[in-house]
């Protein structure tokens, strides 16, 4: 029994140690990645483009718009944003065709010639007979 507990033990520490060789590597991975002009996101959810880094000191400076530049730590940029290959090759197509107005929403009933308004009165009644409804 107690051969089982130090076996299960040894798999524990080494499953642990490879996960952390695993980490370190996409880690490292990612760090040769980094280049100025390259579209990046951080740890907390800014998304930039690297205009400079600074190796000796650890640093990234990101554009976050036009002339608006945010240094963050070389660890803190977590991925690496890579532009949808079918949003560039048919941006018209994807999107659909949104109406300026609300009258798309509401379609008329066949045969009624309502526009739709009611009076207060209307109204009123409307409200306290769903209100019956629900109790």
């Amino acid at each position: 029994m107690s051969i089982l507990l130090f076996v299960m033990l040894g798999v524990f520490i080494f499953m642990m140690f490879r996960r952390n060789k695993k980490t370190q590597q996409q880690q490292a991975e990612l760090q040769s990645k980094f280049a100025p002009g390259v579209e990046v996101m951080t740890s907390f959810g800014l998304f930039g483009r690297i205009v400079d880094i600074d190796d000796a000191e650890n640093k990234v400076t990101l554009e976050l718009s036009p002339g608006n530049l945010a240094t963050v730590h070389r660890q803190a940029v977590t991925k690496v944003v890579e532009p949808a290959a079918e949003a560039i090759a048919e941006p018209a197509a994807a999107s659909p065709v949104v109406p300026d107005d609300a009258s798309s929403l509401t379609t008329p009933e066949a045969g009624s010639t309502a526009t739709g308004a009611e009076t207060p009165e209307e109204t009123l009644k409307r409200l306290n007979d769903e209100g019956k409804k629900d109790s």
